[in-house]
């Protein structure tokens, strides 16, 4: 398992933060309960199986509804 950390465009307001959340939750591989949002670093954490999943795909799944990732890294 890695965790995996996405740098978000500034965000406007707590729903922005909700649909990343579920966005990333529906991600195959993704750990929905360690999806975390932080609002004021505009970032979002969780935890996924490098098997299943990658970064790209999860950023694709948040560029789908409309914000844009600006970094992907991973620890």
């Amino acid at each position: 398992m890695k965790k995996g950390i996405l740098q978000l465009e500034t965000l406007a307001c707590p729903t922005c933060m909700q649909k990343i959340e579920g966005a990333l939750k529906k991600v195959k591989g993704v750990q929905s309960e360690s999806v975390k949002v932080l609002f004021n670093a505009s970032k979002a954490k969780f935890v996924f199986d490098e098997t299943q999943t990658n970064m790209e795909i999860a950023a694709d799944a948040v560029r789908s509804i409309g914000y844009d990732v600006l970094k992907t890294s991973v620890k």
